[in-house]
């Protein structure tokens, strides 16, 4: 059978944001596009508002090219090591970013973890 592969690590990434942000007391705005979460993410942080549209394009495009290293590499390479090191034998997969004590791809079946 073939594997059910769900990865969104940008919007898992988003969404920590938007809780930080709700946890600090100053939630931001529902109407906010994706790109404007971002920015405001980094704009705690940045130098300058250039910096922190920079900083946020490079984060969206460093999630995505995660994603894509996960799919082009997950039969070859993942697949067999979630099997080898969980003893996972389902077909469902879903991976995620987390932060806890540094970032980390998890797959939320097995628990398989990949510190990025």
């Amino acid at each position: 059978m073939k594997p059910n592969i769900t990865i969104r690590l940008y919007q898992d990434w988003l969404d920590t944001v938007k809780e930080i942000f709700r946890g600090s007391g100053h939630p931001l705005s529902e109407e906010l596009s994706d790109h404007e979460v971002a920015v405001a993410y980094y704009s705690q942080t940045a130098s300058s508002d250039e910096e922190a549209q920079q900083l946020s394009l490079a984060n969206a495009q460093r999630l995505q090219e995660m994603e894509q290293i996960l799919l082009t590499n997950f039969e070859a390479l993942i697949l067999p090591d979630i099997r080898n090191r969980t003893g996972y034998e389902g077909d469902q997969f879903t991976f995620r970013w987390i932060y806890q004590q540094g970032e980390h791809v998890i797959e939320e079946y097995s628990e398989y973890r990949i510190p990025l």
